[in-house]
Formats: structure tokens, C-alpha cells, sequence
């Protein structure tokens, strides 16, 4: 699935099975809680913090699958072209880290 495709696809999804957007500041409150989750599984996974009980069934992969989805809403709420932004993104950070990571020593 390209991100055109997921944009179109969440988009389908939203108008017909989640009837309408929430919207923009309820999914950036949403987007939040979310990217919070992520990093909760993340401290207890990788991080010195264990898990509860409760919660050692915790999906990593899923989560992120909500942060991206919501995302993608807002995305598409406020007309942004994810491919596009993310190409151009990309291409700054080329031509403003072309020799800055190599040329630094903590990263040897």
C-alpha cells in the first residue's frame, strides 16, 4: 500500500464505516494519546520501566498502526498530500545533513 492509497483508503473508511471525521483538535488530542501509548510499550520493551500485568499484551505493531491512521486523518482533513510532503521533507534533511552526521564524532 503506497500512502496515496492509504490516504484514499482511510478516507473511504471514515465516510462509510466511521460515518465523518472527528475533528482536527479531537484528533490531534486523539493523535496524542496515541503516540503516548507507543511510547509507554516503547519504555517498558526497550526502556528500563516492566510491564504491569495488564498490560503484557500490548501489540507495539498495532499502535503504531494507530498513530499512522490518525495521522493520516488529520492529513486529510487539512488537504496535505503525505507523498509529497514526505518527499520534500526528505529532501531537506539531504541537503542539510549531506556531511553534518558523517562529520560528527559521536556518531563514529
Amino acid at each position: 500500500m503506497t500512502i496515496e492509497d492509504a490516504q484514499k483508503s482511510i478516507d473511504k473508511w471514515i465516510k462509510t464505516t466511521g460515518v465523518r471525521y472527528f475533528n482536527e483538535l479531537t484528533n490531534t488530542a486523539i493523535l496524542m494519546e496515541e503516540v503516548g501509548e507507543v511510547a509507554r510499550i516503547m519504555a517498558r520493551k526497550y526502556g528500563e520501566q516492566s510491564f504491569k500485568k495488564s498490560d503484557e499484551e500490548v501489540n507495539l505493531a498495532d499502535e503504531m498502526a494507530d498513530v499512522l491512521f490518525v495521522l493520516i486523518c488529520l492529513a486529510n482533513q487539512t488537504g496535505i498530500n503525505l507523498t509529497d510532503a514526505l518527499q520534500k521533507n526528505l529532501e531537506k534533511k539531504s541537503i542539510r545533513d549531506a556531511t553534518r552526521h558523517l562529520s560528527n564524532d559521536k556518531l563514529k
